[in-house]
């Protein structure tokens, strides 16, 4: 089946859109309400003098501490240009070609005099949340996962919100046995604050976003079924086409018939209040 032009750029941009929302949700997307306001964190976003956000531009950060090397990235893969992990038993992680270039999170540790490879955090498996509650512009945690045969690893970076510099990361701390944390200061650690007038709003807008939502795949699947399985053509494809284009007519029409009731009432009632005269 020969399938048409124009129907095929309307599939294109649909798929486009869904790319698109995927992308954005992959870029450390995170927000939270309190007390009336929406605190929003898009790290991955470009922002004034930082086009990658809170990435590293050197397409990984470092970080030492004793006889542990650490390297991850926010929101994305690791990159090497430059400086590449020199570890063995790097296999999840890239291998030894691409060591570091599989993963989020890499961790070194000297064992015997060789520096042993771990995996401890991939983009897949982030987890955000906020610093302080008491103060959401505080910044942010982002935590970072592997899930592996012989261990359970993270790693933990704390974001803190600083407009004007960046900083870190300069502390590597084990808080177990596969789990690290370390400290970066950077602007992207701010949020935008948006005022939120009352819970009522917010759950209208969401019950709004649910039907606009279910209305859309109505209109997709039967504009599907039409065009392959029946195959209508043009703005036809568009299920009750009939009744849609008569929806204005007849909202008018409801319209004036409630007037003309509400007006025939009014006038009732104003004749009602006159007694009969007897001349």
């Amino acid at each position: 089946m020969v399938v048409g032009g124009g129907f095929m750029k309307w599939v294109l941009v649909i798929l486009a859109i869904l790319e698109r929302v995927n992308s954005v949700s992959a870029n450390c997307h995170f927000s939270v309400v309190d007390d009336n306001k929406l605190y929003d964190y898009s790290l991955g976003s470009p922002i004034p003098l930082f086009p990658h956000g809170v990435q590293s531009e050197d397409g990984f950060y470092k970080v030492a501490a004793n006889e542990t090397v650490l390297w991850f990235q926010l929101c994305d893969g690791m990159i090497f240009n430059h400086d590449p992990p020199r570890c063995v038993d790097c296999w999840d992680c890239g291998g030894p070609s691409r060591c570091g270039m599989g993963c989020s999170a890499l961790v070194a540790n000297n064992i015997g005099g060789y520096d042993v490879c771990t995996t401890i955090g991939r983009a897949s498996s982030i987890d955000i949340n906020i610093i302080d509650k008491k103060n959401p512009n505080s910044g942010v945690i982002v935590k970072m996962s592997n899930s592996g045969l012989k261990l359970n690893c993270s790693l933990s970076v704390s974001v803190i919100c600083d407009p004007n510099r960046v900083q870190g990361p300069h502390s590597l701390e084990k808080t177990g046995k596969c789990d690290y944390a370390t400290v970066l200061t950077h602007p992207s650690g701010c949020a935008k604050v948006v005022h939120v007038h009352g819970h009522w709003w917010g759950w209208f807008g969401t019950l709004g976003t649910i039907v606009l939502c279910l209305f859309g795949a109505y209109l997709l699947a039967g504009a599907v079924y039409q065009y392959f399985s029946l195959g209508v053509r043009g703005i036809h494809v568009i299920p009750n086409l009939d009744f849609w284009t008569s929806l204005p007519q007849r909202t008018q029409s409801l319209f004036a018939s409630l007037l003309r009731k509400f007006r025939g009432s009014s006038s009732q009632g104003h004749r009602s209040s006159y007694s009969p005269v007897n001349f």
